[in-house]
């Protein structure tokens, strides 16, 4: 069995939607099992990532900021 992949996308400077919206577009390239992490700076996006994990059904594994950069740790469910 192969471990699961990991992609990252640096979304620093992108204002909402934008880092949702290449999550999202991201996501659909992924398998289930594979984690996606987001690097941005906007603020909004303590608000935006978990609410579109709620939505999508993809678990947020993770979540930190520091120095004024928040990552983000998806994986999609299925």
């Amino acid at each position: 069995m192969t471990a699961p992949a990991q992609t990252v996308l640096d979304l620093r400077g992108l204002r909402c939607p934008q880092p949702v919206l290449r999550a999202k577009k991201a996501l659909r390239t992924l398998s289930a099992g594979d984690a996606l992490v987001l690097e941005c700076t906007d603020p909004l996006t303590v608000i935006d990532v978990p609410h579109f994990c709620n939505q999508t059904g993809n678990r947020l594994a993770a979540q930190t900021r520091a120095d004024g950069l928040y990552v983000f740790t998806i994986v999609k469910q299925s």
